[in-house]
């Protein structure tokens, strides 16, 4: 497999990337009352989870590069217990998003693994 020249070649982000728009959609039509809150956090954490697999990737060490990824795990955990949260409050009906959040939970966790077993 070829070695990705930039962040946006890694499927990782892609797929983080992919979650971010559907967390716009999800959350467009959440209570006006909810835009600086539950809103605000939804989004705010899944922007995190795509924008820090991008930082990392750039981090020339593996420490640095693997702390990004902890991160950016960290802020999927967040957005599936806001999803949660939406769907008891009955904002959204869930559409996949469980299953979304597991693929970029094991994508982050390979590729995680890779950084920590790769020679550079």
């Amino acid at each position: 497999m070829e070695k990705a020249k930039t962040f946006q070649d890694l499927i990782v982000w892609q797929k983080a990337h992919e979650f971010v728009l559907a967390v716009y959609r999800l959350s467009e039509n959440f209570p006006k009352e909810e835009r600086f809150g539950l809103t605000s956090q939804l989004r705010r954490a899944a922007v995190s989870i795509p924008a820090n697999i991008a930082e990392g990737f750039k981090r020339t060490t593996k420490p640095d590069k693997y702390r990004f990824m902890n991160i950016a795990q960290g802020s999927l955990e967040e957005c599936r217990y806001f999803i949660i949260l939406a769907k008891d409050l009955k904002y959204i009906q869930l559409d996949g998003e469980f299953e979304r959040i597991e693929e970029i939970a094991k994508l982050l966790n390979a590729y995680s693994k890779a950084i920590l077993n790769s020679d550079s």
